[in-house]
């Protein structure tokens, strides 16, 4: 008997067949294809050749190349902090809640650094001003002001230091909020340093605290500025790019009292640092609007306003990144994500956030999603992990229109449509929250790690790697604390491009056995700040390289795994 009498066909099995076949061709040649080839990512970091006993080697980003010389600014044209505002860049942008143009903002600037010099009395080269101001346009008015006549600023990234930095580096002016002046009064009458300070207020002090105040000079910003603008500007100082311009202090875990001193070229080398983390496909441009969680009185938090300001984009930052009346600090949740909806500013693009940050609005959108319908989420949730998986995600999908763009209209507002990268620092976060945040957000979510000592990036991994790894092995001679730690904790990437980093105080024959580095924390490079009165100038510290006081892991692909200061 032949084969066709074994087989009964019809014409509706026949189209089935072929609708089969069709489906599994359809699966296997139109699968997403990863947005980064596999190479880039299996190494993402240039190991020096030889390293010596005791230290792992050398690594480097590989834009930047072990014979190469470290980018330090973004442009040549940019040399010191005033460069950064381009004044043939005349496009108006918002700044907080003040649109404004390079040229205008160039001139407030110039109004103010008179005002300073003539009514103040401050001296170029001589005389230091503490900021003591919640982030806006006039802490970035004064910030470019001092830092063009050479007078050196002072930022605290905790009142807490307020008292002790006081008492260890009187400044010869303080700028501060209409709102603290009371508080500061008390406090500089407690120290019997009221013979030293002039006090610049930004707003309307109370009247009770006009009077009685003649050990003490107070002057309103907006009347130094008003007075600048009235007379014969004061020129510049030529400025070194290597030159000091401002000092952060910051507290260790331990509660010790750090000041990290950055010069021009620290901030510069910071700023093109952050540009760099944008992959070449969606640079930096002015039709950004950039919202940061990180207060501009730290190193990072300033770096990231210079950069939109150098973009000529948008900026403003979110109402947690306040110094002054938040002592008890405030609460890093979705809330917070939303602050900036009571400034003037177009739909955010780049966000600029804490951990906590990303894991309130990730939790917010998928719980959002999964209330809608349980079955229809359930089916978008596989297909988007599938494509995680496979190194790919999109905001365009099918799923994307059914599920998940209900849920972020309703969670981000207008953001839901224009955020096209979230950078997350500030912070550890767990490798089991990435994916649910990349299926919840579809668009690059970078993990930087930052340090108070340094401008910009220390390391940072790339814009399209959702790679995920299993639990780490325990390391010999690391503690368990510190094993565990390594094991949840995210990869933070690789050495930033104008960074060296290294590990101190490894063990050797682990290494030789082929097990991942652990050790101490170093960086170096144009971006990190020099430590005030450091105790020591011999040793590494002579080379330039600073231990940040972190324990870090080099993973086999080049990244770095890094226990923060506070974990």
């Amino acid at each position: 008997m032949s084969l066709s009498d074994y087989l009964v066909t019809d014409d509706l099995t026949v189209i089935l067949a072929l609708a089969a076949a069709g489906l599994f061709l359809l699966h296997n040649l139109y699968k997403p294809q990863s947005l980064v080839h596999p190479i880039l990512l299996g190494r993402q970091s240039d190991a020096a050749r030889v390293r010596h006993p005791g230290e792992s080697a050398v690594f480097r980003n590989y834009g930047t190349g072990m014979m190469g010389r470290f980018p330090v600014r973004p442009a040549k044209e940019q040399q010191v902090l005033l460069d950064l505002i381009r004044p043939d860049q005349d496009s108006p942008r918002t700044l907080w809640k003040t649109k404004l143009t390079n040229p205008e903002l160039r001139r407030r600037v110039s109004a103010l650094g008179t005002g300073l010099i003539k009514v103040a009395g401050l001296v170029p080269e001589d005389s230091n001003v503490l900021l003591l101001l919640n982030d806006g346009l006039e802490f970035i008015i004064a910030d470019l002001a001092l830092a063009s006549h050479a007078i050196p600023s002072f930022t605290l990234t905790s009142m807490s230091l307020l008292s002790t930095v006081l008492e260890n580096h009187p400044p010869s002016a303080i700028i501060t909020e209409a709102e603290f002046l009371p508080q500061l009064l008390e406090l500089i009458y407690d120290s019997h340093e009221s013979s030293h300070h002039t006090i610049i207020v930004v707003g309307e002090p109370a009247a009770k605290y006009n009077q009685g105040l003649n050990q003490i000079r107070v002057i309103k910003f907006a009347e130094l500025e008003r007075q600048g603008a009235q007379v014969e500007p004061v020129a510049s100082v030529p400025t070194d790019p290597l030159q000091i311009f401002t000092v952060s202090f910051y507290q260790t875990p331990t509660g010790q009292l750090r000041g990290a001193q950055f010069t021009h070229e620290s901030i510069t080398a910071g700023v093109t640092a952050i540009r760099s983390l944008m992959p070449s496909s969606g640079p930096l441009s002015s039709l950004d609007t950039i919202v940061s969680a990180h207060s501009l009185s730290s190193a990072y938090g300033r770096a990231v306003a210079y950069t939109a300001l150098f973009e000529g984009a948008n900026f403003a930052t979110l109402s947690s990144s306040k110094l002054v009346g938040t002592e008890n600090g405030l609460p890093l949740d979705l809330a917070d994500t939303k602050s900036t909806e009571v400034y003037p500013i177009p739909s955010t693009t780049l966000l600029f956030v804490t951990p906590s940050h990303l894991t309130a609005l990730a939790t917010a959108i998928n719980d959002k999603a999964r209330n809608s319908s349980f079955l229809s989420y359930s089916l978008a949730w596989r297909h988007k992990l599938s494509g995680v998986l496979e190194g790919f995600f999109t905001k365009q999908s099918l799923w994307d229109r059914l599920v998940f763009d209900g849920a972020r209209v309703e969670v981000m507002g207008k953001g839901a449509g224009t955020v096209r990268s979230v950078i997350v620092s500030g912070g550890a976060i767990e490798n089991q929250a990435l994916t649910p945040a990349r299926v919840a957000l579809s668009v690059p979510i970078l993990i930087v790690h930052s340090h108070p000592q340094v401008s910009g990036p220390v390391l940072a991994t790339h814009a399209f790697d959702v790679q995920s790894f299993p639990n780490e092995t325990a390391s010999p001679g690391t503690s368990a604390a510190d094993n565990y730690a390594f094991s949840y904790l995210s990869a933070v990437g690789a050495p930033s491009i104008n960074l060296e980093a290294k590990l101190i105080a490894v063990d050797d024959a682990s290494i030789e056995a082929g097990e991942d580095p652990v050790g101490r924390l170093m960086v170096r490079g144009p971006s990190v700040g020099v430590l005030l009165d450091a105790e020591s100038k011999e040793g590494e510290l002579e080379k330039g390289w600073f231990e940040t006081g972190e324990k870090a892991k080099v993973l086999p692909n080049g990244t770095f795994k890094v226990v923060p200061l506070s974990t």
